[in-house]
């Protein structure tokens, strides 16, 4: 075939390369054609336009670079002049921005009109292209209905992820990849729609074929990528890998070629078949027992056997046309969300191009039918029923489960890698609910049945629930074996009813043994010591608090809480963020995005929820600039097993599981006042002038990720041995809240001969800036003024007596012009009121009956009551009486 084999419709020839050098098409394809040189171009581009794309794909990927596959010369201009053509008054929309495009505001989504050399597409932006061209109404483009003038083109989205490479029947106009084996494909119409109603249909048939998400699902909201462009989520340049704008198809062609199914608007749907023995006040109808595709398959001889989950190995109703007749190679696909008629797959060169409506219209089977689904009646009066089914059905995937009073699944970040939960909105159960069964409602007028789809009022009732009496309840995901309460292993994949884990592993990939001894425990320590031999820890109990958190990491799933870690140095390239990455290893192998630290409480909060939702393994909060705040959010969030929040964009609230392992890093930043006690703190200390200009032999981080399976192992390994050895328990301070925790992380190694890996906790709480400022606080006073009880007022107008005590109350409650301010001052010592220091506490003198609040020292070591401010001869305010004090002193 020649490079510049031509069509009337177009240049087919990139492609028509690809085939030619595939063997397995060559056989199907070429032998079709005429060996003299005369070939029947009408036939090569029909057989062009059925061709599955993985094919392509593969070929596009492995080929050397020539003119043939390397598109990077083609401009965003050439790619739009390719697709509209010539651009007039009638325009597309273009949409420019950097930047994550989850993260931007909803006006950045505008766009504007594409005028050729005038609209600005840099390479280093997120640049999308409408499907559409529109009218300017007022002088202004916009995509909106009433400016929609033509639908050009089509969008499958995420082919390679969420859309399987193999359910894709049609060739495209083009490729584009928009993240690592992520990939757009388009479809160009030979003729574009002018019927905005007409073009609806067609995108909500890719919709609900799953070959796109549903997003903004319209001919006139719809947009996808340019391939000149990055992709704001992750950095990826997108990249061209096939362009054929000539290749285009008309609707039916789409319609056949994809597999997708047309709604009409305003017609009757086709009248269903009944059993008219079913009770008609019936709700549910269950499906049959047998695959009715199977049972036909079975029938005609053409039935062989079960290849594993959902796949069968069947003869082609094509076999005799196969080279010798060979009898195998192919298989039949059960219903599933990729596939939602079923799959037929054929290796054989003649029957390559055929996919599931082939097989469906041989047997004589219905598309209803073949989906293999029970039905849901919506009947009047019957809410209960209907809801209950559809929690049912849910249930019945295994993907569905309850978390924290909401309905969710367990979804792979196909840019990331990464694993997470994701909570389903009522349009998105709305949508799986329309796959899970054929929904009939009752037509008073014809006196029967007729397809419908799922009732929003029914699905919302259903996520508005608490709690769900069919769906198992998923506490998070488990990326490695597990432990369950009774300290026994959960090494299979999948979901566990006793931990209520999903496991998502490869449990070939660790070795822990059923009954390790300490020998057992002692090389495995070594062998995660040698990961960190060219660490430089300041302090040995530094080393014992990295390995402690490298066994948090491991069995964070299985702890109810756990400390936060935190990495601190005296200056950059220590090798904080070093540390960090490998620890985070033990709790996932995708990577982690670190957060900035947040500036108060309230953004600490959000950040916190939307990520607990999510059931990350890691909140990572890189180079911080200041010490580690206490913000009420993270404080509650290491302390509690669950915290409670309302879902952005609904009235629902939600319990999410704050089992994840907090990490941070900084330079000369620690934890202070509530943080110290919850949080373990590793100092690095490399003792250079220029850290960073260090040589290290090792590389740890490459030797985890590569043989992650042997590292996890060794670290359940230590915890096992410590628990089958009896767990010995070695007498240390307790760490308050996290007794779990110091059995599973802190005894194994301590039972090893490691130093306390909590030493750094009870140290910091002694050195805790905030703790020495209110000892010198109380010291002062109660050198200066004895037993006197006093006001707020009275403090503040005496200052001039006390120098130091005026310079310490002033760095707390100093307005900006110098004075002090009663407010402050109260509300200060509100909040260090009970803390002991030195034997000193703060409380309310509660003998006084006044408006005003009083205060006094308690003297533990003496047991005795000390009133912090009297002195032989106490001294007066300047009003002379403290009984009558402004609104400023009561707090």
């Amino acid at each position: 075939m020649e490079n510049n084999l031509k069509h009337p419709r177009g240049n087919v020839g990139s492609i028509s390369n690809k085939l030619q050098s595939n063997s397995s098409i060559n056989d199907a394809l070429l032998a079709d054609f005429d060996v003299i040189g005369v070939i029947d171009q009408s036939k090569v581009y029909k057989e062009l336009k059925n061709k599955t794309l993985p094919v392509l794909l593969n070929e596009v990927n492995t080929t050397d670079k020539t003119d043939t596959t390397d598109f990077s010369h083609i401009t965003n201009d050439d790619f739009i002049e390719g697709v509209f053509g010539e651009i007039s008054s009638v325009r597309p929309i273009v949409v420019s921005f950097k930047g994550n495009p989850n993260e931007v505001k909803p006006a950045t989504w505008f766009g504007k009109d594409y005028v050729k050399g005038k609209s600005s597409l840099p390479n280093d932006k997120n640049n999308y292209l409408s499907c559409s061209s529109f009218n300017p109404l007022d002088g202004q483009y916009k995509r909106r209905k009433t400016h929609f003038e033509k639908y050009h083109w089509l969008l499958c989205d995420d082919v390679g992820t969420k859309v399987d490479i193999e359910r894709i029947g049609l060739a495209p106009s083009w490729i584009i990849e928009t993240s690592k084996g992520n990939y757009q494909y388009g479809y160009i119409l030979d003729e574009p729609l002018t019927d905005a109603v007409k073009a609806n249909q067609l995108v909500d048939g890719v919709i609900a074929a799953n070959l796109c998400d549903a997003g903004a699902n319209g001919a006139t909201g719809r947009i996808g990528r340019l391939p000149v462009a990055i992709n704001g989520k992750n950095g990826f340049d997108c990249k061209l890998i096939e362009w054929q704008p000539d290749l285009r198809y008309s609707v039916q062609e789409i319609v056949d070629g994809l597999e997708i199914e047309l709604k009409e608007k305003g017609t009757r749907p086709k009248k269903p078949t009944h059993n008219h023995n079913i009770d008609p006040d019936t709700v549910h109808i269950e499906r049959n027992a047998e695959n009715p595709v199977i049972e036909v398959l079975k029938t005609k001889g053409l039935y062989k056997k079960v290849i594993d989950d959902g796949k069968h190995d069947i003869t082609c109703p094509n076999v005799n046309e196969h080279t010798g007749a060979i009898d195998n190679g192919t298989a039949y696909f059960e219903p599933s969300e990729s596939y939602p008629l079923g799959g037929f797959k054929c290796q054989h060169g003649h029957c390559e191009g055929l996919r599931i409506s082939y097989l469906l219209n041989y047997l004589g089977i219905e598309r209803k039918t073949a989906k293999h689904l029970p039905t849901i009646r919506v009947i009047a009066g019957e809410i209960e029923q209907i809801v209950s089914r559809i929690e049912i059905e849910l249930a019945s995937t295994g993907k569905h489960y309850q978390r924290g009073g909401c309905i969710a699944i367990i979804v792979t970040d196909p840019k990331t890698g990464s694993i997470n939960v994701q909570t389903l909105s009522v349009p998105a159960l709305t949508r799986v609910a329309s796959t899970l069964a054929i929904w009939e409602r009752f037509d008073k007028r014809e006196k029967d049945w007729y397809p419908t789809d799922p009732p929003e009022r029914h699905i919302k009732i259903l996520s508005d629930a608490q709690n769900y009496a069919h769906l198992p309840y998923l506490k998070g995901i488990a990326r490695q074996p597990h432990l369950r309460n009774d300290g026994s292993l959960v090494n299979t994949a999948g979901y566990d009813a006793q931990t209520h884990m999903f496991g998502v592993f490869n449990a070939q990939d660790y070795n822990i043994p059923k009954t390790p001894t300490r020998a057992d425990a002692e090389k495995a320590l070594d062998k995660l010591k040698a990961l960190l031999s060219e660490v430089d820890f300041k302090c040995e109990h530094d080393r014992s608090a990295a390995l402690s958190g490298i066994l948090t990491a491991t069995i964070r799933t299985s702890l109810k809480v756990a400390p936060m870690f935190h990495v601190d140095a005296h200056s950059i390239g220590s090798g904080k963020s070093f540390l960090c990455q490998i620890i985070s290893l033990f709790a996932t192998p995708a990577s982690s995005t670190p957060h900035t630290f947040p500036s108060d409480d309230e953004e600490m909060k959000k950040l916190l929820f939307a990520e607990f939702l999510t059931a990350p393994a890691i909140i990572f909060f890189d180079n911080l600039t200041i010490d580690l705040m206490p913000y009420a959010s993270l404080m509650t969030a290491l302390t509690e097993e669950f915290v409670n929040g309302r879902i952005l964009g609904q009235s629902k609230t939600q319990d999410a599981s704050t089992n994840v392992l907090f990490l941070s890093s900084g330079n000369n930043v620690q934890p202070v006042r509530d943080a110290t006690r919850r949080v373990i703190t590793i100092t690095l200390d490399p003792q250079c002038e220029t850290p960073a200009t260090r040589f290290f032999k090792n590389n740890p981080v490459n030797d985890v990720t590569e043989n992650r399976g042997a590292y996890i192992s060794a670290a359940l390994t230590i915890i096992r041995a410590w628990i089958v050895a009896g767990r010995p328990k070695t007498e240390v301070k307790p760490l308050n809240s996290y007794g779990e925790w110091s059995l599973l992380c802190r005894q194994p190694l301590l039972w090893l001969g490691l130093e306390d890996p909590a030493q750094c906790v009870f140290d910091t709480m002694a050195h805790d800036p905030d703790r020495e400022y209110l000892g010198e606080f109380l010291r002062l006073w109660f050198e200066k003024y004895g037993t006197y009880s006093t006001s707020v007022k009275t403090i503040v107008e005496n200052l001039f007596n006390t120098p130091e005590l005026r310079e310490v109350i002033h760095d707390v409650a100093a307005e900006r012009d110098g004075t002090i301010s009663r407010r402050k001052l109260g509300w200060w010592l509100k909040r260090h009121a009970g803390r002991i220091v030195d034997g000193l506490r703060l409380v309310a003198d509660k003998s006084v009956s006044s408006n005003a609040s009083k205060w006094q020292i308690e003297n533990i070591n003496h047991q005795s009551v000390l009133s912090v401010f009297s002195v032989i001869n106490p001294p007066l305010s300047k009003t002379g009486s403290d009984d009558f004090l402004d609104d400023e002193d009561e707090f």
